[in-house]
């Protein structure tokens, strides 16, 4: 039985985290471990399984089999009925049956023609406010309660449900057509025996399909074979990791000997046993059965959905998953439903107003009990024939109240906020700033919802990657010999500033891509003066696992990572091109002359050996060791005579001050007799069975020493344009960024400079560094905890001394061990028994308990912690990490978060984040489809949140402090004036005014400045991003403001109805009668509400243009135009019942003394505001209203300016980034010659088992 402290260790990592490696797959979710089918089970469910096998055996191929729990998927080649099988099929909806398998077609969209009206409208009243309505209207329709016409509640409605069910439907046609695109994109299928077109969306799983050079993969496919030698396929997998550089996959052998022509693969009947579908994309577990025969099958022979079949004419495959369980789907992540804070502050103040509003009606309702009670029933002229109690006639007229109040919940509220959303939208569509001329690709607000969220952005997820960095390496500079070369200078060693890029015509190899401006180094080369010159772009010619290819006569390389790609067609330049390579030679063009080289050993790069080295007979005769990798592992292996190793760590300093890549290249000359003795230990080791990989390592170590020293290269990891200063103003305006990569740590950190996320000042902490402040502040709240703990109030206590800036830089496997995080915690998990008692399964339920307790508070502690520093780096992290931190931080911090990427690896941290933006380029559109906003470059980003994100911000926060008022100021007239009227439920206006107040009388201005308002420009918001706290701290919508709007409203409507009251008592007209009518009344409070509100607006607006104070004055002329046609006899003669105010507006509008009242009216709800907002102004400026009144002064914008970074020799104490890839190269496939094109030899001529040989000795 698991004891207590047992369980507290069940996460201990048994080992120190890899920091190389990425920690583990991102399928197994905590679920997914506890749900293991453990060691020792129960003996009943063992009988039932063994039953249950032995009532269903199913044939595989030719062999009957077993069911295994861990590969139940099972796929038949070219028979579709086999998917067909009743045990294939789930049951969908009561007796309709559906297959199990997906079919091809991905759908994204929400409706179809049938469905459209009856789900909009469904989900449509699922919003309270309009839920509401419905049911006011059906209210309105029982004559005992309503005192308003049905009309005045079913045109609003109709608007807004329209309005809204107008953009549902244009956002799904949008989806429609992108499906359709997708869905509707061809390759060749076999059908009848024969290779036919087909629509992606008709394939099936179990079809054999042809892929071509250039298409796209649709589905994930097992590779059977292709044009390529050994049925290699190179792909290209930037729309699943944002990589550009190629990838391969090989067939196996059986299929790559019998599967290349037509007919045979019609005749295939291969069955596949594996893995369900998952989101790991880079395992796959299977076997295929296939002429009496099992083979393995792995991840390097399947083909993923979205890759790219690169310098392969043709490859066939045959489809295991389709459509929606293909791996870059299932790797998608759960889409969520993203609501911005606004939103849900605003439904929360909704559902005050409908408490307020309960509360009002049934006030009002015993107010009207009571009267009838005292003074109706005993007044013989108010009987209406009706002998009902005071007490039911209370209770009918609490529901006639909540009609007649109900606009204090604003219907049009919603509908309008959707307006304005979709306008600001387009604006950030339109924003030729944020246009990128040289992608053609314009920002894209791919949804309408979160516009003002993005002006309350605390903390930014950021992939590195192609989103911070271009993905593009550059040769910038080299120390050869102790000399460093790149500056700018001419032939005579002279330096300039401005000087012409060296000129390579002379080189017939160069491809004219290399900007380098130093000419010494040229003049060096083609002198020979120092030989070591021309040594070192040997060396990067030969040393290498880069394939090349001629297109059009032009060389073409494929590397296994951009660095060395870089490298090599630096070499290429400056006139050591790498011709071509075969099983055991390689070709190189030296200064013109063409020499081929026996190469007799290569030793690859890995993570952990950080290098990698060629060996080569010359054609003279002598062996020479080539050797290149990072300077930490080089510099360990050099000969103690090395006159240049200082000058070259000292340019090694340089060159990391500069944030450069860096490696360093040796040499070692090696006997004969040396070599032969080695070779033999080279031999054994390549044929181990055990640790094989282990075994090459050392005998490596041996032949990698006393190494000769030739110098180093440094490569640039071009940014993109303006990051410095991108991330420069964010951090001003309080936004903190974390870069979340699965980069090495070196990379990352350089990166990190690079970008001036740290800097030279930056306290850099490490995960190994954090750990054990974590351990100790884990201790110190076990020790306080106890009986009384939860009645202590929490203590904030800092990690950090305050002051100085302090960054994170920690790793994907020291992540897990600090969140107490899987791996280990499944071997554990197996060894547990079934409980047997209560008391068991009671310690067990408890132990688990602690067991997230645990875990919950070191997440807690590590967000505390990692939020203290001013920049967090986390490298070498999955998919699955990068959304766990976002999510942590949303979680513990309540924070607003936005992630930034551009591979489908940052997808699930995209849907993660409040905020998902998508960097549109070579890497391909997952992230982009993902997205809620997408642009080019990574510095559109300062624009998006500090001009768009706070503008938009900033208007939806006066948009709905203004609506929320007027509709106060609106309504509340009605409660003052039931006071004069017996609690009657009597209304203040005329019906068709209440209808159009909100449609048309006072919806255009606030829809303007909530479209168009701005404080300050463009420009001046980018100059002081500062401004943009405001948004982040909630300053301009919150309770406290709602209820200052509602005390607004409360002393408006007091003011509409009080002042037009007391100039009515007792007046007389000049015509010596009375206007103090009813309808006169209603009239006059009516239109100083219409002048009241739009003159406030206009006292609310910062921006104004001609179209604002048209709004604001067209819409008071509207008013009264209408109004005086509403109230002609010509319309009461056509529609009697519905219009009856004839002749009131005529009537009353002649008396001077009437405008005199509204007039007042206007003054006194008005001149308050003005002078509260001068004193405002005045004595407590905000920085915006400093900003404003200085905004002439400003016009001369500041020029950002990147730091200088001075550097001081031998200050740096950290290291430039080696640049090579995360895994092994192309070696093994070089070595063993499956790479080359050639005649195909006979099967028994290939390498049976596909493993890397790493060595082919020279043909004597």
């Amino acid at each position: 039985m698991n004891t207590e402290g047992d369980s507290e260790t069940t996460f201990e990592e048994d080992s120190q985290p890899n920091d190389e490696v990425v920690p583990y797959s991102d399928d197994e979710t905590e679920d997914e471990l506890e749900d293991q089918v453990p060691v020792v089970e129960p003996e009943q469910n063992r009988v039932n399984r063994e039953a249950e096998e032995n009532q269903k055996p199913f044939r595989k191929g030719n062999r009957v089999g077993t069911w295994r729990p861990d590969c139940t998927w099972h796929v038949k080649a070219n028979d579709r009925s086999f998917q067909e099988q009743p045990q294939f099929m789930n049951t969908k909806f009561l007796c309709i049956k559906e297959s199990k398998y997906a079919n091809n077609a991905i759908k994204t969209y929400k409706y179809n023609a049938f469905t459209f009206l009856p789900m909009n409208l469904f989900e449509q009243f699922k919003r309270a406010a309009n839920f509401y309505f419905l049911i006011l209207l059906i209210l309105q329709a029982i004559p005992q309660i309503t005192t308003l016409a049905w009309y005045t509640t079913l045109l609003p409605l109709l608007l807004v449900l329209g309005i809204t069910a107008i953009k549902d439907l244009v956002d799904d046609v949008a989806r429609h057509k992108m499906d359709n695109k997708i869905n509707n994109r061809t390759c060749e299928v076999i059908k009848d025996g024969r290779f036919k077109i087909a629509k992606w969306k008709e394939i099936q799983v179990g079809d054999v399909i042809r892929l071509k050079k250039n298409d796209f993969i649709p589905a994930d496919i097992l590779l059977l074979s292709s044009s390529e030698p050994n049925s290699l396929c190179y792909v290209e997998t930037a729309e699943l990791d944002g990589e550009t550089n190629l990838k391969f996959k090989m067939a196996l052998e059986s299929t790559h000997q019998h599967l290349q022509r037509e007919n045979s693969l019609a005749t295939f009947d291969g069955f596949i046993e594996c893995e369900e579908p998952n989101n790991r994309l880079d395992k796959f577990t299977g076997t295929l059965f296939w002429r009496n025969t099992s083979f393995p099958l792995d991840a390097d022979k399947i083909l993923l959905r979205g890759c790219v079949i690169r310098n392969t004419d043709f490859c066939h495959g045959l489809v295991i998953f389709a459509g929606a369980d293909t791996k870059i789907m299932k790797n998608s992540g759960k889409t969520r439903f993203k609501r911005t804070k606004i939103d849900y502050l605003m439904n929360y103040m909704v559902y005050t107003i409908f408490v307020v509003l309960i509360l009002l009606s049934a006030g009002l309702a015993i107010g009207h009990a009571y009267w009838e009670a005292q003074v109706g029933n005993y007044s013989w002229y108010l009987y209406d024939g009706e002998d009902s109690t005071p007490s039911y006639r209370g209770f009918l007229n609490f529901w006639g109240y909540i009609i007649v109040l109900n606009t204090m919940v604003p219907i049009s509220l919603y509908v309008s906020v959707e307006v304005i959303r979709l306008g600001q939208s387009y604006f950030i569509n339109w924003d030729l700033q944020m246009y990128c001329p040289e992608k053609d690709t314009p920002a894209k607000a791919r949804t309408t919802t979160l516009n003002e969220q993005l002006g309350q952005i605390h903390y930014i997820f950021s992939d590195k990657t192609g989103t911070l960095t271009q993905n593009i390496m550059t040769f910038k500079k080299c120390c050869i010999n102790g000399q460093i070369y790149g500056d700018h200078r001419d032939a005579s060693q002279h330096s300039h500033s401005k000087i012409e890029q060296v000129d390579f015509s002379w080189n017939a190899f160069a491809d004219g891509k290399l900007a380098f401006y130093d000419h010494y180094l040229i003049e060096q080369i083609q002198s020979g003066k120092e030989p070591e010159v021309r040594q070192f772009f040997f060396l990067l010619a030969v040393c290498h696992t880069v394939m090349v290819d001629r297109l059009d006569g032009q060389l073409s390389y494929q590397a296994a990572s951009p660095d060395e790609g870089a490298l090599v067609s630096a070499a290429r330049n400056f006139g050591f091109a790498f011709l071509a390579r075969t099983q055991n030679t390689i070709t190189v063009s030296e200064l013109g002359t063409e020499r081929t080289y026996h190469v007799l050993a290569i030793l690859d790069f890995n993570s952990d050996r950080k290098r990698m080295s060629i060996i080569v007979r010359t054609p003279e005769g002598s062996i020479r060791l080539y050797c290149k990798g990072a300077d930490t592992v080089i510099y360990e292996r050099l000969h103690k005579m090395n006159p240049t190793k200082q000058e070259t760590q000292d340019a090694l300093d340089i060159f990391a001050s500069e944030t450069l890549r860096t490696l360093c290249l040796c040499y070692k000359e090696i006997g004969e007799k040396e070599f032969e003795e080695w070779n033999k230990k080279f031999m054994a080791a390549s044929i181990a069975s055990v640790n094989r990989d282990a075994a090459l390592d050392k005998v490596y170590e041996d032949i990698e020493k006393d190494l000769i020293l030739l110098g180093a290269t440094a490569i640039e990891d071009k940014l993109q344009d303006g990051v410095p200063e991108t991330i420069s103003k964010l951090a001003k305006a309080d936004i903190k960024i974390w870069v979340l990569t699965g980069d090495k740590k070196e990379t990352a950190e350089n990166i990190g400079f690079a970008c001036e996320l740290l800097t030279e000042d930056t306290t850099i902490c490490y995960g190994e560094d954090i750990n054990a402040l974590l351990h100790a502040r884990m201790e110190n709240q076990r020790n306080r905890g106890g009986v009384y703990a939860k009645f202590i109030p929490p203590v904030h206590e800092p990690y950090f001394p305050s002051g100085g800036n302090r960054a994170l830089i920690i790793t994907g496997s020291r992540l897990n061990e600090i969140l107490l995080e899987k791996k280990i915690k499944r071997s554990k998990i197996l060894k547990l028994k079934f409980p047997r008692t209560e008391e068991e399964r009671r310690m067990r339920t408890q132990s688990k308990r602690q067991l997230e307790a645990k875990k919950e508070q070191r997440q807690k502690n590590f967000v505390d912690l990692a939020c203290e520093c001013s920049a967090v780096i986390c490298c070498r992290v999955t998919p699955k990490q990068k959304a766990m931190v976002v999510d942590l931080v949303k979680r513990y911090k309540k924070a607003i978060t936005l992630a930034i990427g551009d591979g489908a690896n940052d997808v699930n941290m995209i849907k993660t984040a409040h905020i998902g933006v998508g960097i549109s380029g070579q890497e391909g559109m997952q992230a982009v489809m993902s997205s809620d906003y997408s642009f080019a470059q990574f510095r559109y980003l300062q624009r998006l949140l500090l001009v768009h994100g706070r503008w938009s911000y900033i208007r939806m926060c006066k948009f709905l402090r203004y609506f929320f008022y007027k509709n106060f100021a609106f309504t509340l007239v009605h409660f003052w004036y039931s006071f004069f009227n017996g609690y009657s439920a009597q209304t203040a206006y005329e019906d068709w005014f209440i209808t159009l107040y909100n449609v048309l009388y006072s919806s255009l201005p606030v829809l303007l400045m909530g479209l168009l308002d701005q404080d300050v420009s463009d420009k001046l918001s980018l100059r002081f991003p500062g401004l943009y706290v405001v948004g982040q701290r909630d300053l301009l919508f919150n309770y406290r403001r709602f209820f200052v709007s509602l005390l607004h409203g409360i002393l408006t409507s007091m003011i509409l109805f009080f002042i037009p009251l007391g100039a009515y008592l007792q007046t007389v007209g000049q015509d010596g009668e009375a206007p103090s009518d009813y309808q006169s009344f209603a009239v006059t409070i009516a239109s100083a509400l219409i002048m009241t509100v739009n003159f406030q607006i206009g006292l609310d607006t910062s921006y104004w243009t001609f179209v604002n104070a048209f709004s604001i004055f067209g819409s008071i002329a509207l008013y009264f135009g209408i109004m005086f046609d509403f109230h002609s006899a010509g319309i009461h003669v056509l529609f009697p019942s519905a219009f009856q105010f004839t002749g009131t507006a005529s009537n009353a509008l002649r008396q001077p003394y009437i405008w005199l009242t509204i007039i007042l009216t206007v003054a006194v709800c008005l001149l308050p505001v003005v002078a509260i907002r001068f004193l405002s102004m005045t004595i407590w400026p905000s920085e915006s209203d400093k900003i404003q009144k200085h905004r002439k002064r400003l016009k001369a914008e500041e020029q950002w300016q990147r730091r200088q970074n001075v550097f001081r020799r031998g200050a740096s104490s950290r290291r430039s980034a080696y640049a090579f890839s995360h895994q092994r190269g192309y070696a093994d496939l070089i070595s063993s010659g499956r790479s080359i094109r050639k005649k195909r030899a006979p099967l028994d001529t290939i390498v049976a088992d596909g493993s890397a040989e790493y060595r082919r000795t020279a043909e004597s």
